[in-house]
């Protein structure tokens, strides 16, 4: 049984992700993925309400978004367009390879997220061991999986889940080797979540589009994807027994972690998003004469912010700490989480032209997440459970999640005739 306030922390957490993954649609690859990431971690740490666990703010977001965004490597346009035949084969093929897919987003992100929170004063985690490992383990399945054996889950898109999934191995054997019980639960419920909110958001966008109904539910499975990965990785994290540790520590092994989330991140975001094809593609549709230099404008005020963000956070995280030990109230994490939460939310409606052109409702409903989230906060009650590891009862969940896989395909193929884009793996 899960006590009522722990589900409104779980949904807390899952209508931040959710939000902040669907808004990733604009941004895509890793640094999309990253912030998104990222801002559902510092949404655990606010929700704890541990002491301990503030003075981990940059390390453990940092943690997330490199888990999540690591992700942002693998191709799944090809296996959304399965979900939309009309045979059991391929359709239920596309919801699991989704599941695979959305299941390693989750479970490095979560993993490297638990495994932040594991560390204490007492148990110090192998960093540059474990990276080393994860980039060998990448290399050395995606060789044997795509290189030597061909075992192709994307054809002709690129085929780099093999690398995540090398990554997942060798996140496993050290979490296993290292005894590290709760980082492993929560990489396994962050997984599962994550791998079960893709499938189904392609479910929810095929019945989506079957309904006629004038919706982007390609950002509907988006959210779906987020909202049930920041449910998973909060009940991992909610649900398992933490060591206490300081809740000072260096000054110093906070500025570069600051640096890569505050500023490293966006900034790819906004080279990466935010070139002048892209907004005078945007702006073209209001502005027709003059989106060229619209898109200049928009380039030198998303810019501007970006670096007026960064000034406030080294001021308020770094200057203004006085001394050589830190520490953050949870009033800093929460003013953390609004202003990285908020410039995303700004960087959105910017690249997508959504303050000029009014009928795109999805952005208009970030906003009124991000409202209920902010105001939630306060009347959120921290609660811990230690429940045990259980690898069968984890077992016995894969394949539950695996057989309702299964019912929602034969749902699907019953559910429409042939689709436009629809993909065949199996003929």
């Amino acid at each position: 049984m899960i006590n009522k306030s722990l589900l409104f922390n779980l949904l807390i957490v899952g209508f931040t992700l959710g939000t902040t993954w669907a808004i990733r649609g604009k941004f895509g690859h890793e640094q999309g993925a990253a912030w998104a990431g990222a801002i559902a971690a510092v949404a655990i740490l606010l929700i704890s309400k541990r002491e301990d666990w503030y003075h981990k703010l940059f390390k453990a977001t940092l943690a997330a978004a490199i888990g999540w965004g690591v992700g942002g490597i693998m191709s799944y346009g090809v296996l959304v367009g399965y979900g939309k035949g009309t045979d059991f084969i391929n359709v239920y093929y596309g919801l699991l390879s989704l599941f695979t897919v959305g299941g390693l987003y989750g479970f490095i992100g979560g993993g490297l997220f638990g495994l932040t929170l594991t560390e204490t004063d007492k148990t110090k985690i192998n960093w540059g061991f474990l990276f080393v490992g994860l980039v060998a383990g990448g290399i050395i399945t995606y060789f044997f999986l795509i290189y030597e054996w061909e075992w192709f889950m994307t054809p002709p898109r690129s085929e780099l889940w093999a690398v995540c999934l090398g990554m997942a191995f060798f996140l496993i054997w050290f979490m296993v080797d290292n005894k590290y019980k709760a980082a492993l639960r929560v990489a396994v419920f962050s997984g599962l979540g994550g791998g079960f909110g893709f499938a189904f958001g392609n479910f929810l966008q095929v019945l989506g589009a079957v309904s006629g109904i004038v919706f982007n539910f390609w950002n509907v499975m988006e959210y779906s994807l987020g909202f049930w990965g920041g449910i998973g990785m909060a009940y991992g994290t909610f649900t398992s027994n933490w060591e206490t540790t300081s809740a000072i520590q260096k000054k110093s092994s906070n500025l570069i972690p600051l640096l890569l989330v505050v500023f490293f991140i966006p900034f790819v975001v906004w080279d990466q998003s935010f070139t002048s094809s892209k907004l005078t593609k945007s702006y073209a549709q209001v502005f027709t004469q003059d989106s060229s230099t619209v898109a200049f404008y928009i380039q030198v005020i998303s810019l501007s912010i970006l670096l007026i963000f960064t000034a406030f956070v080294l001021v308020r995280y770094y200057y203004e700490k006085k001394g050589n030990l830190i520490n953050y109230s949870r009033q800093d994490v929460a003013i953390f989480f609004l202003s990285l939460f908020g410039l995303y939310l700004i960087y959105d409606f910017l690249i997508s032209a959504a303050l000029v052109q009014y009928d795109r409702l999805e952005h208009y409903l970030y906003i009124i997440n991000f409202v209920l989230i902010a105001l939630s906060f306060n009347k959120l009650k921290p609660l811990f459970y230690n429940r045990n590891t259980d690898i069968g009862k984890w077992a016995m969940s894969l394949v539950l999640t695996i057989m309702v896989l299964a019912v929602l395909a034969i749902f699907l193929i019953s559910s429409h005739t042939e689709m436009p884009h629809a993909k065949v793996r199996f003929e």
